[in-house]
C-alpha cells in the first residue's frame, strides 16, 4: 500500500542508437586521445600533475578509468543527457535526437525467458533529419493522434513526430521517418515544443481547454490551434500515402495557421507553459482596471476570456502573460506572400519586353533559395512576475489540473507557483538540475462513491504528486501536493531521463471520448544503463491528512489478509494467528467488518479458525466502551458466532448414532405399509423407468460436504435473534435442506435433537419444513431404495417439525385448512418428482389425521367430528398423486431407437392443472408420437385386445430372445397404457385421446412435411374417433390450418405445368418433394372423404358430452382438442364434395403422371367455388357442363384407367416391402382405382360405361385377359365393346400369323385357306398397337368366342367374328398336332 517503482517495457538496441547519435563524436575522441598519447611520448607532466590535483581528484580520475575499461562502450556515460527525447504518452514511440540525427523507436511485443509477453521499444527509423545548411534540432515532441473510427477504444491511430530546429523551422515527421509539413514561424532558434490536449472538466465551473502546441523562442510565442494541426496532419498524411502508391511527387500542402506574440519587458526566456483560457471573476476584473486606470476607469460589463502564458527565465525569475482572445488574427503570412509574389511576378514579366528588365536565371534561383517572410509577432506586455536578478530559471512543468507548476533555477532550487494568484507557495532546495514531472491519482472505488447518507453517488477524488528527479543524488521523490510530505522515494541511477509530457492524444473532444478508456502513462523513467522504461504507482490514501493514514494502514492490513487467504497451503494455526492479529489491529469499524467478511467467505478457512478468530473480536469489541463500537459490527460478530455454533452443532449430530425410540409414532404409521404395499409395483417400475444412467459433476453431488462459508452465505441472523434461511437458488436451497435432514431421514442422525438444534437456533418452521421438503424430493432415487425406512423416517421427522413453536397454530380450527399442512401439499403439488411427493403426502396424510385425532380428544369431541375439511383436502392429493405416479410412469418408458424421441415430459399435479381438461391427453398423445406407436396398434391397446402370438408362432421363435425381451416390454407398455386409461377414464377416452393423437401428428408432419408418415397417422387416428361431432369439427381445423395452403400451391403448380411436376418444382412451391406431395394428395382425399362422412352422419348421432374425473375437476387452462372441435361450425357438403374431387383429381394425376390441367377441369363457378372456407355456402356449378368440358374430363379418366392398367402389370412397380408402413393410396396398383374412377365419372357428368369398356380393352391390350373377363361383366353397351374388341383380336392374329419371327407351317397354310377379305383386314390390323401382341392362343380363342356372344346375328361384322373363331379353332388345332 506505498509507492512502488515497476518496469512496464525495455529498449532494445540502445547501444546502436547511442554510437549512432554520437559517431562524430567517437572519432574525435580518438583522434584526441592518439594525440594525448603522443604529447605524453614527449612530456612528462606528472610533478604539474601532482602539484594541482588533490587526493579526491585522483580517486575520482582512477574509477572513471576503471570504469571506462571495464565498459568500453561507454555506455554509463552521461551521454543521453546530450540528447533531446520525447516519449509519446502512450509509451508506443520514443525519439532520441542529437544535432542533425535522430532515431525512432516503436513498440513491440515479445516472450520473455518467463515466457509471458514483454513489450520493448526497438528502432524502427534512424537518420537525418535536417534540410537547412547548419541547423541542428533543439526540441522533439511526438504527438499521439485520436482514431476517427467507431469501433477506437482510446488506441492512438498513428503518432506525428515534431522538430523544432535552430534555423526557426518546426517540422512534422511520421513514424517512418516522413515529412509531412515544414513551417519557418519565425528566425530565432526553437527553444522549446510544448502541446495541450483536450482535458473532459471534473467540474461544472471549470473552462473547457481547447487542444494547442505551442513553439517558444527566445523573444516570441506561437501557438497552433490543435484542431486546424490534427485536420492538416492527416490530410498531408494521406497525400503521402496517395502519392507513394502512385509513384508521384507530393503536392506541397498548405500553411499552417498561427499566432504569434511577441513577449516583452523579459530579459531571457528559456521555457514556457500556455495554461490556457481563463475568465477572472468580477472582483479581479475591477481590481484589474482601478489599478491600471486609476479612480475613473471603465469596467465591461463581462470579463474577457483571456489566454495565460508563464515563462521562466531571468528579469525576472518568472513571468505572466495574458493574452485577450479576439486581438490577434491568425497569421496567413505564407497565402499572402504567395498571392503577392504571383502578382508580382506577372506583372515583372509583362513590362519586362519594354522595360527591358530582364533577370538572369542565376539570379531567380538565388530569390527562390531565400527564406520565406516570415510575420513580425503582436507585442504582449508583460502583467507581472516574480523579480529576482540573482536566481535564473531553468524550466517549467505544468500540472494537469493547470493551476500549479514547479519551477526549477540555477540555485538548485524547486520552486512551487500557484499560477492563479501568481504567487510562490513552496520551495524545495538541493535539486540542483532537477527534472520534474506530474502524476494525478483517481480514487479508488469505495464506500464513498455509494454513501448511502447521499442521495447520489458522490464524485471520485483526484490527488495530485509532484515528482522531482535529483541526478546529482540519483534518487527519485514523490511529494503530495500543495504542502503534503514526502510519501516515496526510490534510489535510481545517475544519468536517468525523467520523461513527463503533459497531455494525452490529439483529435479528442467531448463526444468522441465517451466510452475511451485511454492508456497513457503520465511519468515514465527511462534509465540508459539497462534500457529500462519505469513508471510509478502512488495509492490514492497516500495524499489523506495524518488522522486519515490510520485507514491507509487499516488498508495495508486488509491487503495482507486478503493475500495471506489466497495462499493454498497454510498451516491453519498459523492462519488463525495471523487472522487474528491483523483483526484486533485494524482501527476503522467498516474496513474491520470487511476483514471479517473476507475471512468468513474463505473456503480453505476451518471452521474451528473461524469460530476463534471471530471469538476473538467479539470479546476485543465488548471489553471496548459502548461508545466506540460501532453495532452493525459487534452484531456481526454475535451473529456469526451463533452460526457458526449451529453449523458445528449439526456436524456432530451427523456423527452421532440415531438411538431414539420411535415407538410413539407407531400407531399413527399403521396402514401405510399396506398403502406402500399398494403402490408399490407401480413405485417400482417407476424406479426401473427414472434409473437411468447419467453424467454429472463430483461438485454437483448431493453428497457433497456442506462447507461453513457456504452455511453462513445462506443463513441470516436478524437483530431479534431469529435465523433467517436466505433462497438464493435451488441447488443451494438443496444442498443446505440435505446438510440439516438427511442424515435424519437415513437413520443416522437423532431426529428430535436435530428439530430441538434448529428450533433454539431460531429458525422458523415453516423454513425447516420447506428445506426437508426439498431435500426428500431432490433424493428420490434414493429414497426408491428404501421406501419403508425413509418413510418411517420422514414421518418422525414431520411429527417433530409439526410439533415445534409456531408451526401448527393452537387456534387452528380442524374444520378448516392448515397452512402447515397446506405448505406440505402445495409443494408435492408443485413438484415433478412423482414417487417422492406421494410418498410424503401419504406420510402427511397419516400426521395430519393424528394431529386432527389428538385435538378432537382433546377438545372431547365424538368421532364424527374428527373428519375435516383438510382431511378430504389429504385424500384428493394422494390419488391425483397416485395418478400422476402411474402417468409419469408411463411417459418414462423409453422410446424405439431411430424415432424421433424428444425430451421426457415432466408432469405434475400443477402442470397438469394448468394444461386445461386436454393436458393428460396431451401428454400421452406425445408419448405415443415419440413411440412411433402405429394407431392399429393403440386402438387394439384401447379396446384391451392386444393380440398375443400363439404357441407356434413362439416354437418358431425359440431362438429369438432378443423377440421375447422386445414382446415382453411391449405388454409391459401396453398394461401401463391400460393402467392409465383406467384412471383417467374420461380424460382418456379413446375419442379424446385419438384427437389429440391426431392433432400432434399433424402438428409434427407441418414441422417436417417431408415425412408423409405423420400426416397419414393422423388420418388413422382421425378415422378412429368414433363421434361424427368431433370427427367434423377437427378435420375442418386440420384442413384451414395445416392442409389447404399447401394445397391451393400443389393445385396451381399443376395448372401452370400442365402436368404432374418435378421434385424442384414441388420443393418450389409446395415445400415438399414430388413422392410427398403424392402422399399428401392421398391423405388430402382421405381427409375429406371422412369430412363429409362425419358431415352426413351427424343427425343420427347426439353430440357427446364431454367430462372430467372428479378429482381433476379444477383444472383450469386451454380447452382441449375434442372442445375446440365441437366448437365448430358445420360444413357445406357440396362445397366439401367439390375440394374432394380436386384432390381425387391432383392425387390420380400424381400417381399416374397424367398431363392434364386439374382447374381447367371445372367451369368458371367450379374455379371461384375452390380453396374457400368449408364453413360458407358457395354458388356451385349445376345442370349440364359444356360437352368441351366433358370430353376432357373423359380424356383424362381414360388415361387414369390406361395408367392403371399398366401400372398393375409393371414389374418395376413393386408393391412396398412388409416392414414398411403402407401410405394411403398404396401406390398406383390399388384395386380401386377403377371404381373411383367410376365413381368420378358419374359425378363430372361422363358415362360411366364408356370407362368401362376402356377399361376392358386396356386391359385385353395389356394381356389381362381374366381381369378383362371379370370387368365385362360390368359393361352394358356390349355391341359397341364387341366392335373394339373385334379390332384388338384381329391385332393380335395378324401379329401371330404376319408379324411373328417364330412363324410355323401350319400358320402359313392356315393362312393360305383364309377367305380373301378376311385376309386383307388381317393385313390391314397394325399389331404395333398391343402393349402385350404375345398372347397365348387359348385366351385369343375365349376372345373370340365371347365375340361371337356379344356382337348380334345382324351387325355388319357378326361374320368376320365366325371366320376369326374358326381360323382360331384351326390354328389351335394346327398347332396341338
Amino acid at each position: 500500500m506505498s509507492c512502488s517503482l515497476f518496469e512496464f517495457c525495455r529498449l532494445q538496441e540502445l547501444k546502436t542508437v547511442r554510437d549512432f547519435l554520437f559517431q562524430n563524436q567517437s572519432k574525435e575522441l580518438v583522434e584526441e586521445k592518439t594525440q594525448t598519447a603522443e604529447n605524453e611520448l614527449s612530456w612528462d607532466t606528472s610533478d604539474w600533475d601532482s602539484g594541482w590535483d588533490n587526493e579526491e581528484n585522483k580517486e575520482e580520475d582512477s574509477a572513471s578509468s576503471t570504469k571506462a575499461e571495464e565498459e568500453p562502450s561507454g555506455q554509463n556515460q552521461p551521454w543521453l543527457q546530450d540528447c533531446v527525447v520525447s516519449l509519446s504518452p502512450c509509451a508506443d514511440l520514443l525519439v532520441v535526437a542529437r544535432e542533425q540525427k535522430a532515431a525512432f523507436l516503436s513498440a513491440k511485443w515479445r516472450t520473455g525467458d518467463s515466457g509471458r509477453e514483454e513489450m520493448t521499444l526497438a528502432v524502427t527509423w534512424s537518420g537525418h533529419l535536417s534540410t537547412e545548411e547548419g541547423e541542428s534540432v533543439s526540441s522533439v515532441i511526438a504527438i499521439p493522434l485520436a482514431s476517427q473510427k467507431r469501433s477506437s477504444t482510446g488506441r492512438p491511430d498513428w503518432t506525428c513526430i515534431v522538430v523544432g530546429f535552430t534555423s526557426g523551422y518546426v517540422r512534422f515527421y511520421t513514424e517512418s521517418g516522413v515529412l509531412l509539413l515544414a513551417q519557418l514561424l519565425h528566425v530565432d532558434p526553437v527553444l522549446r515544443l510544448k502541446c495541450r490536449t483536450y482535458e473532459i472538466p471534473r467540474h461544472p465551473g471549470v473552462t473547457e481547454q481547447h487542444e494547442e502546441l505551442s513553439i517558444l523562442y527566445p523573444v516570441a510565442l506561437v501557438t497552433i490551434d490543435g484542431f486546424s494541426l490534427f485536420q492538416s496532419l492527416r490530410a498531408c498524411r494521406n497525400q503521402v500515402a496517395r502519392a507513394a502508391a502512385a509513384g508521384s511527387d507530393v503536392v506541397p500542402p498548405p500553411p499552417l495557421a498561427y499566432k504569434k506574440w511577441g513577449l516583452q519587458e523579459m530579459d531571457t526566456i528559456v521555457d514556457h507553459s500556455s495554461v490556457g483560457v481563463m475568465t477572472l471573476c468580477v472582483f479581479d476584473q475591477m481590481k484589474n482596471a482601478s489599478i491600471l486606470g486609476g479612480f475613473n476607469a471603465s469596467v465591461k460589463g463581462s470579463p474577457p476570456a483571456m489566454s495565460q502564458f508563464v515563462t521562466v527565465g531571468t528579469g525576472p525569475y518568472a513571468g505572466f502573460y495574458y493574452a485577450v482572445e479576439g486581438n490577434s488574427q491568425p497569421l496567413l503570412s505564407h497565402v499572402a506572400l504567395a498571392v503577392a509574389s504571383k502578382l508580382t511576378s506577372a506583372l515583372f514579366n509583362a513590362a519586362s519586353g519594354w522595360l527591358g528588365w530582364n533577370k538572369s536565371k542565376n539570379e531567380e534561383e538565388a530569390a527562390q533559395k531565400q527564406k520565406p517572410k516570415v510575420e513580425p509577432a503582436t507585442p504582449l506586455g508583460i502583467r507581472f512576475g516574480l523579480p529576482d536578478s540573482r536566481r535564473h530559471g531553468e524550466s517549467i512543468c505544468l500540472s494537469p489540473c493547470n493551476t500549479l507548476a514547479g519551477v526549477t533555477d540555477d540555485f538548485g532550487r524547486v520552486t512551487l507557483l500557484d499560477l492563479a494568484r501568481g504567487v510562490a507557495i513552496r520551495m524545495w532546495k538541493g535539486y540542483r538540475d532537477a527534472q520534474l514531472g506530474w502524476l494525478q491519482v483517481q480514487e479508488e472505488r469505495g464506500d464513498r462513491e455509494f454513501s448511502p447518507s447521499a442521495s447520489l453517488p458522490l464524485p471520485r477524488r483526484h490527488a495530485l504528486f509532484l515528482i522531482i528527479y535529483a541526478p546529482r543524488r540519483g534518487i527519485l521523490e514523490v511529494w503530495a501536493m500543495q504542502r503534503g510530505p514526502r510519501v516515496g522515494a526510490f534510489t535510481v541511477g545517475k544519468h536517468c531521463r525523467l520523461l513527463y509530457a503533459g497531455y494525452h492524444l490529439m483529435g479528442v473532444n467531448s463526444v468522441t471520448s465517451q466510452g475511451w478508456q485511454l492508456h497513457t502513462q503520465q511519468v515514465c523513467l527511462l534509465d540508459p544503463t539497462t534500457g529500462a522504461l519505469r513508471t510509478i504507482n502512488i495509492p490514492f490514501h497516500l495524499a489523506l491528512s495524518d488522522k486519515k493514514n490510520e485507514r491507509a494502514r487499516d488498508m495495508h492490513l486488509l491487503k495482507r489478509l486478503s493475500a495471506l487467504l489466497k495462499s493454498r497451503d497454510m498451516d491453519p494455526d498459523f492462519l488463525e494467528r495471523e487472522a487474528k492479529s491483523v483483526l484486533l489491529e485494524i482501527k476503522h469499524p467498516a474496513i474491520k467488518k470487511q476483514a471479517l467478511e473476507s475471512l468468513l467467505s474463505n473456503r480453505n478457512a476451518p471452521v474451528s479458525c473461524l469460530t476463534n478468530v471471530t471469538s476473538a473480536l467479539h470479546d476485543a469489541l465488548k471489553q471496548q466502551d459502548a461508545d466506540e463500537v460501532e453495532a452493525s459490527l459487534l452484531q456481526l460478530c454475535s451473529s456469526q458466532l451463533k452460526l457458526l455454533q449451529l453449523y458445528s452443532d449439526i456436524q456432530q449430530l451427523q456423527s452421532a448414532a440415531d438411538t431414539e425410540a420411535c415407538s410413539a409414532n407407531q400407531d399413527s404409521l399403521e396402514g401405510i405399509e399396506e398403502e406402500l404395499s399398494r403402490v408399490g409395483p407401480t413405485l417400482q417400475r417407476y424406479a426401473q423407468l427414472s434409473s437411468k444412467p447419467s453424467v454429472s459433476f463430483a461438485q454437483d453431488s448431493p453428497d457433497t460436504p456442506l462447507s461453513a462459508q457456504a452455511f453462513l452465505t445462506q443463513l441470516e441472523c436478524a437483530e431479534d435473534g431469529e435465523v433467517k434461511v436466505n433462497r438464493r437458488s435451488d441447488a443451494e436451497w438443496n444442498q443446505l435442506g440435505n446438510f440439516m435432514f438427511w442424515g435424519c431421514l437415513c437413520g443416522k442422525s437423532p431426529t428430535h435433537k436435530v428439530c430441538d438444534t434448529l428450533q433454539l437456533a431460531g429458525i422458523s418452521p415453516q423454513q425447516l419444513l420447506s428445506l426437508l421438503m426439498s431435500v426428500w424430493l431432490q433424493r428420490e432415487k434414493e429414497v426408491l431404495q428404501k421406501p419403508v425406512e425413509t418413510v418411517r423416517n420422514l414421518h418422525t421427522l414431520l411429527i417433530a417439525l409439526s410439533n415445534l413453536d409456531g408451526a401448527v397454530e393452537e387456534s387452528w380450527d380442524p374444520q378448516s385448512v392448515s397452512p402447515w399442512w397446506q405448505q406440505v401439499r402445495f409443494t408435492c403439488i408443485q413438484s415433478h418428482n412423482a414417487a417422492a411427493a406421494l410418498l410424503a403426502a401419504l406420510v402427511a396424510h397419516r400426521a395430519a389425521k393424528a394431529s386432527i385425532t389428538s385435538r378432537a380428544d382433546s377438545k372431547l369431541q365424538s368421532e364424527w367430528e374428527a373428519v375435516s375439511l383438510e382431511l378430504e383436502q389429504w385424500v384428493v392429493c394422494v390419488r391425483q398423486l397416485e395418478d400422476v405416479l402411474v402417468l409419469q410412469a408411463l411417459l418414462l418408458v423409453p422410446s424405439p431407437q431411430g424415432t424421433a424421441g424428444g425430451a421426457v415430459v415432466q408432469c405434475s399435479i400443477k402442470t397438469l392443472q394448468e394444461g386445461g381438461r386436454g393436458g393428460i391427453a396431451d401428454s400421452v398423445s406425445k408419448w405415443v408420437f415419440r413411440q412411433n406407436m402405429a394407431p392399429e396398434r393403440l386402438k387394439k391397446m384401447l379396446q384391451r385386445k392386444e393380440t398375443q402370438d400363439t404357441g407356434d408362432q413362439k416354437e418358431k421363435k425359440e431362438d429369438g430372445e432378443e423377440t421375447e425381451k422386445c414382446q415382453e416390454e411391449a405388454d409391459r407398455t401396453a398394461e401401463l397404457l391400460l393402467a392409465v386409461c383406467q384412471r383417467f377414464p374420461d380424460s382418456l377416452s379413446p375419442d379424446l385421446l385419438f384427437s389429440h393423437c391426431c392433432w400432434e401428428y399433424v402438428v409434427q408432419w407441418n414441422k417436417d412435411p417431408e415425412e408423409g408418415r405423420y400426416l397419414f397417422f393422423a388420418v388413422e387416428h382421425l378415422k378412429s374417433i368414433t363421434s361424427p361431432h368431433i370427427q367434423l369439427g377437427i378435420s375442418t381445423m386440420m384442413w384451414s390450418t395445416f392442409i389447404v395452403k399447401r394445397f391451393s400451391a400443389a393445385a396451381f403448380l399443376m395448372e401452370k405445368v400442365g402436368k404432374a411436376p418435378k421434385d424442384r418444382l414441388c420443393r418450389r412451391d409446395v415445400g415438399i418433394g414430388d413422392k410427398a406431395m403424392t402422399s399428401f394428395l392421398g391423405c388430402c382425399v382421405q381427409l375429406l372423404q371422412i369430412l363429409m362422412e362425419a358431415d352426413s352422419a351427424m343427425e343420427e348421432i347426439p353430440t357427446p358430452e364431454l367430462s372430467v374425473e372428479e378429482v381433476w375437476s379444477g383444472a383450469e387452462g386451454p380447452a382441449s382438442i375434442a372442445e375446440l372441435a365441437l366448437e365448430q361450425r358445420g360444413v357445406h357438403y357440396p362445397l366439401v364434395q367439390h375440394h374432394w374431387l380436386l384432390a381425387l383429381l391432383l392425387h390420380a394425376a400424381m400417381s399416374f403422371s397424367v398431363k392434364v390441367k386439374p382447374l381447367s377441369l371445372f367451369d368458371s363457378k367450379g374455379k371461384n367455388a375452390f380453396f374457400r372456407d368449408l364453413t360458407t355456402i358457395q354458388l356451385m356449378p349445376s345442370g349440364d357442363m359444356d360437352p368441351g368440358l366433358v370430353s376432357l374430363r373423359q380424356e383424362f379418366l381414360l388415361r387414369v384407367l390406361t395408367g392403371w392398367v399398366q401400372a398393375i402389370d409393371d414389374p418395376s412397380c413393386s408393391s412396398p416391402a412388409p416392414a414398411s408402413t403402407s401410405l394411403p393410396s398404396d401406390g398406383p396398383k390399388a384395386d380401386w382405382w377403377p371404381s373411383l374412377c367410376m365413381d368420378l365419372g358419374s359425378l363430372l357428368q361422363v358415362n360411366p360405361d364408356i370407362l368401362r369398356r376402356h377399361l376392358v380393352c386396356e386391359l385385353y391390350n395389356q394381356g389381362l385377359d381374366l381381369r378383362a373377363e371379370e370387368a365385362i361383366l360390368q359393361v352394358e353397351d356390349k355391341e359397341v365393346l364387341g366392335s373394339h374388341l373385334l379390332v384388338l383380336t384381329g391385332q393380335r392374329l395378324s401379329y401371330s400369323l404376319l408379324h411373328n419371327q417364330n412363324q410355323t407351317q401350319a400358320a402359313m397354310e392356315l393362312l393360305a385357306r383364309l377367305p380373301p377379305t378376311l385376309c386383307t383386314w388381317l393385313k390391314a390390323m397394325d399389331p404395333s398397337e398391343l402393349r402385350c401382341p404375345l398372347v397365348s392362343l387359348s385366351k385369343t380363342t375365349r376372345l373370340v368366342s365371347r365375340l361371337v356372344e356379344m356382337l348380334p346375328e345382324n351387325h355388319a361384322q357378326y361374320s368376320l367374328a365366325l371366320h376369326l373363331l374358326e381360323a382360331v379353332d384351326v390354328l389351335s388345332l394346327s398347332t396341338e398336332d
